[in-house]
């Protein structure tokens, strides 16, 4: 049996009440302004009708002032008993509650304070709010309640709503840049009957219907690639994807991709494509390329370095990875440096590209916080990529770092069928030697490149991620706007 607080049961109680007086959850209720396009109004505006959640409330003798809250804005509300009746103005005082939903129509003045406020001629009950809302001048401040209870810390806090309010605002300008520039945005399979896009563990499901065992989306990477063999030249996804890895501050087991790739372009045009495109976006969103990040002011709008993989690890572990080119040198030369990789897989079962990049992320990364184009990376890190021309053990690969994250991986991708059957292969005998992190083979993508593949580029950026860099938040869940959380015990 559920027990109700005092404050819970009197405000079932009034629902009964209301119910004589008038329906407490109506079906709906005509608006012709937000509360934001309504507190912009000039004075004198007569007619606006407005909705929103009660947030703050003045009752007092014959006038009363209230605030009323949706996700964009606050609108000042004030209700007067000559204009409302006395039965309306009584119901009003005895039977609204902080949290209720109401309608007001009314016209647009300024008090004397200076503060916008609609005077209300007529309102109208919309909704009874069960629950009392938490103490306004604390809100909520506790990251689990933030987490778990969301539509309150959307409710209480301006910073949450301005944060996901700029998040859209992020995703919005990105389609619209993308668009213009002739790319087209397709949708790709969730479930899947192999792991393929990326070296991460993947989720595993049961499909009923077809009593098959299939896979979680890793990225949605062969499947984009798959539409270029199709004809699509330009083609985008912002996809929702699955590795089942490690958490921590900037790291979610579900988090939203976006991936595109584009026919005839190389990594290098991607270069020139994504700094354009972050800089033109991040600019109209935030209004500057001055970021404040760790209370240091990063220049976005600066030619962005290039810096290869080998310089980086050479420059921060005096490890050249050029002469120390096998799993077996390099795992003897770590432990002669005595460097704690401080990863969750065990480092005996890593391939040598993994390796590779457990180092660079425990010793390099966290020093890169201009924006930073890393270029050059072992082959083995990357079973998609195109291998360079001049030194076939690389790949023409580059990763955006900023702040020590990772914001963008690219390729120039590889299109040679035998080729990355090969290297298909190579990752298979690696996963069933241990490594989690390695790729299934996919006949079935092999099949899709034997049709003929054009040069192409492409690349994926993690949205949560470099919104928390950008708007410098601690945890990555703080830019999810219903993160996965353990079950509270009842």
């Amino acid at each position: 049996m559920r027990e109700f607080t005092e404050q819970e049961l009197v405000r079932r109680g009034k629902v009964e009440e209301i119910k004589e007086f008038c329906n407490p959850y109506p079906e709906r209720y005509e608006t012709n302004y937000t509360l934001k396009e309504a507190s912009t109004l000039e004075d004198g505006t007569k007619d606006v009708k407005v909705a929103g959640r009660i947030v703050f409330m003045r009752k007092m003798g014959k006038l009363s002032f209230l605030k009323l809250r949706d996700i964009e804005g606050d609108l000042q509300v004030s209700i007067k008993i000559d204009l409302v009746g006395e039965e309306k103005y009584k119901f009003f005082k005895t039977m609204i509650d902080l949290g209720d939903f109401i309608g007001v129509v009314g016209e647009i003045f300024t008090t004397q304070t200076g503060e916008k406020t609609l005077r209300a001629d007529d309102f109208t009950f919309l909704g009874k709010a069960l629950k009392p809302l938490p103490e306004k001048f604390h809100g909520v401040t506790d990251p689990e309640i933030c987490y778990r209870n969301r539509y309150l810390d959307l409710i209480m806090n301006e910073s949450t709503r301005k944060r996901f309010l700029l998040k859209y605002e992020f995703v919005k300008e990105i389609r619209r840049f993308l668009e213009d520039d002739g790319y087209i945005e397709i949708e790709t399979p969730v479930l899947s009957n192999k792991a393929s896009g990326a070296s991460a563990r993947p989720f595993t499901a049961h499909h009923n219907a077809l009593d098959i065992d299939v896979y979680l989306r890793i990225a949605p990477e062969t499947y984009l690639k798959r539409a270029v063999v199709g004809g699509f030249t330009k083609v985008f996804e912002f996809a929702r994807c699955f590795r089942n890895e490690g958490i921590d501050a900037t790291h979610l087991q579900d988090f939203t991709m976006l991936e595109c790739y584009a026919a005839y372009y190389n990594y290098k045009d991607n270069m020139i494509l994504l700094e354009n495109m972050l800089k033109t976006v991040i600019e109209k969103v935030f209004g500057t390329l001055q970021v404040n990040i760790n209370d240091k002011v990063v220049d976005l709008s600066k030619k962005w370095e290039t810096v290869s993989f080998r310089d980086l690890i050479i420059k921060y572990a005096d490890i050249d990875i050029k002469k120390f080119n096998t799993k077996e040198a390099l795992l003897a030369e770590i432990k002669n440096k005595k460097i704690d990789l401080q990863t969750e897989d065990d480092i005996e079962n890593l391939g040598y590209g993994n390796l590779v990049d457990a180092l660079y992320k425990k010793v390099a990364r966290p020093y890169l916080i201009e924006p930073t184009f890393l270029v050059e990376h072992p082959i083995s890190l990357s079973p998609l990529a195109r291998a360079n021309d001049l030194d076939k053990t690389l790949t023409d690969r580059f990763q955006l770092v900023i702040n020590g994250a990772e914001i963008i991986n690219a390729y120039s991708e590889l299109v040679d069928p035998i080729d990355q059957e090969a290297r298909l292969l190579h990752q298979a005998s690696l996963k069933a030697g241990g490594d989690e992190e390695a790729m299934m083979m996919d006949y079935d993508y092999i099949n899709a490149m034997e049709y003929g593949m054009p040069p192409i580029s492409g690349w994926g950026m993690g949205i949560d991620r470099v919104l928390q860099v950008l708007t410098g938040v601690d945890n990555i869940k703080d830019n999810i706007l219903f993160p996965l959380m353990r079950p509270e015990e009842k």
